[in-house]
């Protein structure tokens, strides 16, 4: 398993020949809290070579469970992770550039909340008997103004699939998340 830091890239497929796909696993810790408590929402956007949505199908969250064609699965959570998304690459269709992955602080739950009170965030990528090929542990950043967060994304370079930890924060939520990748949110 490889650690990586924010802005670098690993390359999947190229290095793990045959690999049908990955796991996509999230995870952070919330501190407790005896007011409102922040609670996170994952997501992935399926998106062309402009680096935006291809369409509102193609955003994968707990609403929106999959993807048409089924190669990209919201899977949920287990016992290790908070969520996780499934990516078939043979189903993953050849107009897909990049798969983004984020979180969002759900403003429908208690008020509006940030990121202060998020710790140990991580996003990794597994084989999909569970294996874990790369993690990135998201560093600690004062939180008080962020919204969203892009954990990292999948991409195309040439015939391969490879990874970028990312780690970018929104301050502007799911208003920013939404001009960025031209969704109407």
């Amino acid at each position: 398993m490889a650690s990586m830091v924010a802005g670098s890239n690993a390359p999947l497929t190229a290095e793990n020949p045959g690999l049908p796909g990955v796991i996509i696993a999230m995870g952070w810790t919330a501190v407790p809290s005896n007011g409102p408590q922040s609670e996170l929402t994952s997501m992935a956007i399926v998106c062309g070579a402009d680096g935006r949505a291809l369409s509102p199908e193609h955003l994968v969250f707990f609403n929106q469970l999959t993807t048409a064609g089924g190669g990209v699965r919201f899977a949920g959570g287990e016992a290790r992770d908070a969520e996780q998304v499934d990516v078939e690459f043979a189903r993953v269709p050849a107009d897909v550039a990049k798969i983004s992955f984020l979180a969002y602080v759900d403003p429908e739950l208690r008020g509006p909340g940030t990121f202060a009170a998020v710790r140990s965030a991580y996003i990794r990528v597994a084989r999909p008997d569970g294996s874990e090929l790369l993690r990135f542990d998201i560093p600690e950043m004062h939180g008080d103004r962020i919204k969203a967060m892009m954990f990292g994304e999948l991409y195309r370079h040439r015939d391969d699939w490879k990874f970028r930890a990312l780690g970018q924060g929104y301050e502007n939520g799911l208003v920013g998340v939404a001009q960025d990748f031209g969704l109407d949110l």
